[in-house]
């Protein structure tokens, strides 16, 4: 994305014979929402005053009583939406108090925002770069329902190898086996088009795309990896990523979803996020320790792995995440580090010699995490780590499935459920409100509504296989 003046966004607009203007912006969870107006609305005042907007409705925002909003469109946004009839260009907006014209805490991107200026405040470095590696299914059929007297899911795809005995006039095969999906040739890769569809969109919004392929699962799970970019930027195109894969694959009559566990016993879609600090043009993570890392690394590693329990409350925000974050699915369950180890939270990548491409990866966060949250608190974990000279111990660079039990037993492991990591985040939140990136009351108020329209919700309500363990008990 292009900075860009307010002026610069009229002229695109009339270049491109705008006929509508299209503002996004996040809601608490993490699910862009949009209201759109004429062209004609659109001038350079609007970029300062911005457009109001009820807020009550929005989900973990403003009761009915103080529901009156603003919402600023940001010029370095704008796009052209390819998805819509009518000429229509795309903004996404930050979000104010009309009265005070401050900032509204709760909005995610502000919390971004505040992480960036406090980057810089640190001294420490001026940048933080991101590079998640989202993965997803894409499904031909899904089907869910929750009554008082029934509930069930239903999903299907052509290449899933559950349907390799199915009469399909004709079957012809070539269906990916469970967890061999890592990636062979079409006609068993059966989505290359599709993937390439949206990764070509991407491109032409102006998103740096690194590649395309398929992943482990069998039914379509796939994988769009973004170049790395900073933490508000990255943030906004995480957004215009999910709504990019979502309404290509609408479009051609498909469905796709970030679920991290859709799939019971194949592998889940997780979201893996390298990060590095910079200052000026010098990479600030190279360095002659551990795996080419420097000290500074190193102590933002410990910051992340100390503070992994509570950060996993923003990064796996749903009671689904935990059902990927189990032992046998390569997933990132044990909190230690390693240059090679992919179970272990923090990984080294080592494809590159360049002190440009030395950075860390977090394998934890899957893609249903609201990215401007989940980019920040990682951030500001790091910082605590930096800032206090956090040591992340030794590395895990053994196969962990050859370790006898007692040392097993010394590795912390991640929370075993979104209550657990709720929990830590309550005893362990003081790091994220250094420079009020964010306050008591945006952490409060995550916790009471995760507990409160998830966790609790999902508790009250029987499960399919309860009846296969208890029916007649």
């Amino acid at each position: 994305m292009k900075a860009r003046a307010p002026r610069e966004v009229i002229a695109f607009a009339k270049e491109n014979k705008t006929t509508v203007v299209d503002i996004k912006f996040l809601d608490f969870p993490g699910t862009w929402q949009h209201f759109s107006v004429p062209v004609s609305s659109l001038d350079e005042e609007s970029f300062e005053e911005g457009f109001g907007f009820d807020g009550s409705s929005i989900r973990g925002w403003r009761s009915i009583n103080e529901s009156d909003m603003l919402v600023i469109p940001d010029p370095n946004t704008a796009i052209m939406d390819p998805f819509t009839k009518e000429p229509t260009l795309s903004i996404i907006g930050d979000i104010f108090d009309p009265i005070t014209k401050e900032r509204y805490s709760r909005d995610p991107r502000g919390v971004a925002h505040r992480a960036e200026s406090y980057l810089v405040s640190t001294g420490i470095a001026d940048k933080a770069f991101f590079g998640p590696e989202a993965e997803f299914f894409i499904f031909d059929d899904v089907r869910f329902d929750q009554r008082e007297n029934a509930g069930y899911y239903y999903l299907d795809s052509q290449e899933a190898s559950w349907n390799s005995g199915r009469e399909e006039g004709p079957n012809l095969g070539y269906k990916p086996r469970f967890k061999e999906g890592y990636f062979p040739v079409p006609p068993t890769d059966s989505l290359q088009d599709l993937r390439s569809e949206m990764m070509l969109t991407l491109i032409d919004l102006g998103i740096g795309v690194e590649t395309q392929h398929h992943e482990v699962a069998t039914a379509g799970q796939a994988e769009i990896d973004m170049k790395y970019e900073t933490l508000v930027r990255m943030g906004d195109q995480m957004m215009i990523y999910k709504y990019v894969i979502r309404n290509v694959a609408h479009a051609n009559g498909k469905t796709a979803t970030f679920m991290p566990k859709p799939i019971f016993n194949d592998n889940g879609s997780g979201m893996h996020v390298h990060m590095s600090l910079w200052k000026g043009d010098t990479p600030l993570f190279a360095g002659n320790s551990y795996a080419g890392l420097s000290e500074l690394a190193l102590n933002y590693i410990g910051g992340i792995l100390k503070h992994a329990p509570a950060l996993l409350a923003f990064t796996n925000p749903t009671t689904n995440s935990y059902k990927r974050l189990v032992p046998g699915f390569e997933a990132p369950v044990n909190l230690a580090y390693s240059q090679r180890n992919r179970s272990a939270a923090v990984r080294i990548p080592m494809y590159s010699p360049s002190p440009k491409a030395k950075r860390i990866e977090f394998r934890c966060p899957d893609a249903t995490c609201n990215p401007y949250f989940t980019f920040a608190a990682l951030m500001m974990a790091g910082l605590d780590g930096i800032e206090n000279k956090i040591h992340p111990g030794e590395p895990l660079d053994k196969n962990i499935y050859d370790l006898p039990p007692e040392q097993m037993r010394e590795i912390r492991k991640t929370p075993a459920s979104l209550d657990h990591a709720l929990t830590a985040l309550e005893e362990d939140h003081e790091f994220l409100l250094k420079g009020d990136v964010f306050d008591e009351d945006v952490v409060k108020t995550w916790i009471t509504y995760k507990r409160e329209r998830e966790i609790w919700e999902l508790a009250l309500r029987p499960h399919p296989y309860e009846f296969f363990l208890y029916y007649d008990a």
